[in-house]
């Protein structure tokens, strides 16, 4: 062989090898992760590696979205996807309680095509607190919120309107809350007036009420197996959630 005029194949030969079998072998003794293959990448959710770039795509920050609050959703619902149990896989509502209730606490996205489709007002329990939640609870007539997990139901109309059932799914945490009758609905203490005046929203019976003007168009949208996730700073239900604890895809 004329290695001189052989020499490009040569070395495109060499090239092919050096990244097929050296370049991985080199990325893992860095502890660096190499690209996937697609049996491996189909494995996991689709929605995960554009998810987790959001929260600074969204710029979620200036909108008051907590990090914490939008990483615990975005682990939940990524366990939840895993089981099978979220029909709705589109679209994650996160309720950051964290924040006190005169800000525009409730984000409801759009995973599969990266938009935020409503940052709006919503309503804690009136045993939860005053201008900010700190208290939650699962017990029936407690008036309280429920911190966690939940999938969105069915849609009827009922004494507080148009409301959307939501189910539990967090079991000692947030597993009453159908039975609680805990529902997305609309109220009228839920409107930036009412919070100009007193410094705060009206409160609910335990409901993440929203305002009139959207609620018909929010619960349409992530109604019927959706994945709505309640935060707060509440280390008993870090320490609780199972949800959390299992591992999921980063």
């Amino acid at each position: 062989m004329n290695l001189k005029s052989n020499f490009p194949l040569i070395a495109k030969y060499f090239l092919l090898a050096f990244t097929s079998l050296v370049m991985p072998a080199l990325f893992s003794s860095a502890g660096i992760s190499h690209k996937k293959n697609s049996a491996e990448l189909n494995s996991k959710s689709m929605y995960a590696p554009a998810a987790v770039e959001l929260y600074s795509m969204l710029s979620l920050d200036s909108l008051g979205l907590t990090r914490e609050a939008f990483d615990e959703a975005l682990a939940g619902f990524q366990n939840l996807q895993k089981k099978g149990d979220i029909q709705n896989g589109g679209i994650l509502s996160i309720v950051d309680f964290s924040l006190p209730s005169f800000k525009k606490r409730l984000f409801v996205l759009d995973i599969e095509n990266g938009k935020l489709l409503f940052n709006t007002l919503v309503a804690h329990g009136r045993n939860s607190g005053q201008v900010l939640a700190t208290r939650f609870s699962n017990r029936f007539r407690s008036f309280e919120s429920s911190l966690g997990f939940y999938l969105t139901g069915d849609t009827y109309n009922g004494h507080k309107g148009y409301a959307l059932r939501l189910m539990g799914m967090e079991q000692g945490i947030n597993d009453n809350a159908f039975k609680r009758g805990i529902v997305v609905h609309a109220a009228a203490y839920v409107n930036e007036e009412i919070s100009k005046v007193y410094g705060r929203l009206g409160r609910s019976e335990g409901c993440p009420a929203i305002p009139f003007d959207i609620h018909r168009s929010l619960i349409e949208t992530i109604k019927n197996g959706s994945c709505f996730f309640i935060y707060g700073k509440d280390r008993k239900y870090i320490n609780q959630s199972k949800l959390l604890k299992e591992p999921h895809l980063s």
